[in-house]
């Protein structure tokens, strides 16, 4: 939300650069109405007979039908499919009255050209002052860009299945003769090469391009492939919440291959609509293990995920950035003191995110001073195969031990010794390994030295 405040007269004495601010100035000064009739969400507010009595433009728009056709005419369940009005009655509905919210529930939504829209859908209940249920309001988020992916990943996916069992045919024909034979070896390594490019496309999009720039923050990221015939599932993203928090996850998927990257494109997806509903980390984490267990409990291939969520308070008076954050059974975050203090944050007890229709998740609150820098890790790194026989993992106390000795040291160093850690493990590394440093500078930069 935009901050009020006073603006710069466009009428005073001042340069281009006074005006150029003034004009953006404006451009932020935005009503709660606004705010509410265009966001990027539908919103709708119904009495508790399901009918409508509120209705954002954003959502009348995805119906394609105007707002004197749907308050006081229509109940919410008229907006839905028919399989949506049954999940409604027979889930949706005694869940919310029950609880008095509910929150990423995947329905369709039916358009007025008979079009459909899914969605994921929130609702809680408003109460009076004597505790009577006045009122249910539900939020809407726009799921075709994640369905739409899912069916490019899969076409894909069948495009590359067929580029194999040619590259398959194309080597047994030539066994028949040695120069065919000689033809078919190039034609595979082509038809890989091909394969591996469509597939690094495809796991660059799983990432962000750049992490976002916060205030009072310095960040680095680092992915590596350990196979680049596969597609992976680590994730990690920085992104803004609101004008003062950001939110952050790190997180593996499990398994590997198109698969794992549909359920990488679903989870991203879910932390961050769940953190612009409730950015309090374990109710992220409780919406996405909500999200991908109704997704998934019920298809015979139960899917899961590890990850850590977080939120980033910056405070620019002191200089400190605030981390709350939750893990559902991810390795601990490290923190690293400016002082050379190196240790894990705890978080014991977080489940599986998805494994269980409800899970308990662990909170932990720390507060980055200068020079103090958070890194949060996959187990590719730490479950690396050392030694001459590669018989010994590289295990959690020596990573620990070789972020001690970059303490002081900026999040882009940090990240950049341990991709240099990652290299040597040469064919010892069987996992791919997603790397996060978030660090507050040093007042002085010499202090960064200082180990």
């Amino acid at each position: 939300m935009c901050r009020t405040g006073r603006q710069p007269d466009p009428y005073e004495a001042g340069d281009d650069e006074s005006a150029g601010s003034a004009a953006f100035a404006a451009l932020l000064e935005d009503s709660a109405e606004e705010l509410y009739e265009s966001a990027p969400c539908g919103y709708l507010s119904t009495l508790m007979d399901g009918t409508i009595a509120k209705i954002n433009a954003t959502l009348l728009n995805w119906l394609g039908t105007e707002r004197e056709t749907v308050v006081g005419r229509k109940r919410f369940t008229d907006l839905l499919t028919v399989g949506g009005k049954l999940y409604h009655e027979t889930h949706f509905a005694p869940l919310l009255r029950m609880q008095g919210e509910i929150s990423g529930i995947a329905l369709e939504l039916r358009q007025t050209d008979g079009g459909r829209i899914p969605v994921l859908v929130s609702s809680v209940i408003k109460h009076g002052d004597t505790g009577e249920p006045l009122l249910i309001r539900t939020t809407v988020f726009d799921a075709r860009d994640r369905r739409t992916y899912e069916e490019e990943l899969l076409r894909r996916r069948q495009a590359a299945e067929k580029a194999r069992r040619q590259a398959e045919e194309e080597r047994r024909h030539a066994e028949e003769a040695r120069g065919q034979a000689e033809e078919a070896r190039r034609q595979a390594e082509a038809d890989r090469a091909r394969l591996q490019d469509a597939l690094a496309v495809l796991q660059q999009s799983l990432l962000p391009d750049t992490l976002p720039e916060v205030p009072g923050l310095e960040t680095a990221a680092y992915y590596h492939t350990a196979h680049p015939d596969r597609l992976g599932g680590d994730f990690y993203d920085v992104f803004r919440i609101d004008g003062e928090r950001f939110g952050f996850f790190l997180g593996d998927v499990c398994g590997k291959g198109p698969r794992a990257a549909a359920l990488t494109s679903l989870t991203r997806y879910t932390l961050r609509a769940a953190a612009l509903h409730d950015p309090d980390p374990v109710s992220a984490l409780t919406t996405l293990n909500k999200v991908l267990h109704e997704r998934y409990a019920g298809s015979g291939d139960p899917r899961y995920c590890t990850a850590v969520f977080g939120t980033l308070e910056p405070d620019p008076d002191t200089g400190r950035v605030t981390v709350h954050l939750a893990s559902g059974g991810h390795p601990p975050v490290i923190t690293v003191r400016a002082d050379g203090t190196t240790g894990f944050l705890p978080t014991p007890g977080g489940l599986l995110v998805g494994i269980l229709p409800s899970a308990r998740f662990t909170a932990a609150t720390t507060v980055l001073g200068p020079g103090d820098l958070l890194l949060l890790y996959t187990d590719g790194i730490t479950e690396a195969r050392t030694g001459e026989d590669r018989t010994s993992l590289y295990g959690d106390e020596a990573l620990l031990a070789c972020v001690a000795g970059h303490a002081g040291e900026p999040p882009h160093a940090v990240v950049q010794a341990l991709t240099g850690v990652l290299r040597g493990f040469g064919d010892g590394l069987d996992d791919d390994t997603a790397l996060l440093a978030l660090g507050v500078p040093a007042p002085d930069p010499q202090t960064r030295s200082i180990r």
